[in-house]
């Protein structure tokens, strides 16, 4: 039978997305009932106290802590690369994996001063995927096994998973599964990436319309423009979402490449990027009307545009600290203080 005809793969993703657990409604409610008590006026911690309430239902208790946070990056190379559509070549992939591996990187770093732990997944880095603008990137097996894989993520245990990628070409990988699930014009959902100069920006626009209309009549729905036109490391981190959601673990989201994987998450169940808060706006131009089509207010805007989880990381002790100051303020009662009158 042809594979075509075969959809058993993507059949399970999908009746897992048609099943997913909500966040705890009782923890919830416990911590918006104290956020009411605290000693400061009400809303006055403004999204501290949303965050404290978002970490206490997908951590199903009503006092929220962030203990063991997890950053977790998938790495991942590209046929789409021979085009020119990096500032770098496709070796910094596994050389950056071994910047990871001997502590040298940025995200060595923020990980290392917020306490959270660090994986690396690599996703057969030896053998790129097929150049999208003749050939799909994966077959609809090697495309549900790879998101099976990235399920692995929250093996181990962890209050706050952090999603982060590295991948030489996977900006030009991002742009066409946006322009795929949202349409619009491709210059728009294109942008520098690790820094290409005008020709390079003019060779992205050129590949992603190549790819898009390459594989026009198979870009039916999400899975099947991830598998078309993603790549191993966006996979992957759908699984690690999606694993997430089916564990009730809070996840941060990095830049424009980790948001194109959340797109196919909310593409297949439009509540089911609930448990995801965006760490950061990227400074990389199609991240902002990412983050309007996902419906997420980032956390942060630093005018970043590394990858590699930094950005999720560097929201770690924002999130720690909703749930701090939630759980140690002294209530009026407590301290004595008289409340604000009707």
């Amino acid at each position: 039978m042809p594979e075509s005809e075969s959809a058993a793969p993507f059949d399970d993703i999908r009746d897992l997305m048609r099943n997913l657990p909500e966040a705890d409604a009782n923890a919830v409610a416990a911590v918006h009932a104290r956020e009411q008590e605290l000693t400061k006026p009400a809303g006055a911690l403004g999204r501290l106290e949303e965050l404290a309430e978002w970490l206490a239902g997908w951590q199903g208790r009503a006092t929220p802590a962030v203990t063991a946070p997890q950053v977790a990056i998938f790495a991942a190379n590209h046929g789409v690369t021979q085009h020119g559509v990096s500032a770098y070549p496709v070796s910094v992939t596994q050389q950056m994996m071994e910047n990871f591996a001997a502590g040298g990187a940025a995200i060595n770093q923020i990980s290392a001063a917020h306490n959270a732990g660090l994986k690396v997944f690599d996703l057969a880095l030896d053998i790129p995927t097929p150049d999208i603008t003749v050939a799909p990137a994966m077959s609809e097996m090697d495309c549900a096994a790879t998101i099976a894989f990235g399920m692995e993520a929250i093996a181990g245990g962890t209050d706050l998973l952090c999603l982060g990628e590295m991948g030489i070409g996977n900006t030009t990988i991002a742009s066409a599964i946006c322009c795929a699930l949202y349409g619009g014009e491709v210059e728009d959902w294109v942008g520098h990436g690790t820094g290409v100069d005008a020709a390079g920006l003019a060779r992205k626009v050129d590949v992603v319309r190549h790819a898009l209309a390459t594989h026009a009549a198979q870009l039916t729905d999400p899975l099947e423009i991830l598998r078309h036109v993603g790549g191993r490391e966006v996979a992957a981190m759908v699984g690690a979402i999606i694993a997430a959601r089916s564990q009730r673990i809070p996840v941060l989201l990095d830049g424009f490449v980790v948001c194109a994987a959340a797109a196919i998450v909310q593409g297949l169940n439009p509540a089911g990027l609930d448990h995801c808060v965006a760490a950061h706006r990227s400074a990389e131009a199609p991240h902002g009307q990412l983050l309007e089509r996902l419906g997420k207010d980032p956390l942060l805007d630093l005018g970043m545009r590394l990858g590699e989880g930094s950005g999720a990381a560097l929201a770690i002790p924002i999130v720690a600290t909703a749930a701090a100051v939630h759980g140690g303020m002294a209530t009026f009662a407590q301290a004595g203080v008289a409340k604000a009158g009707p």
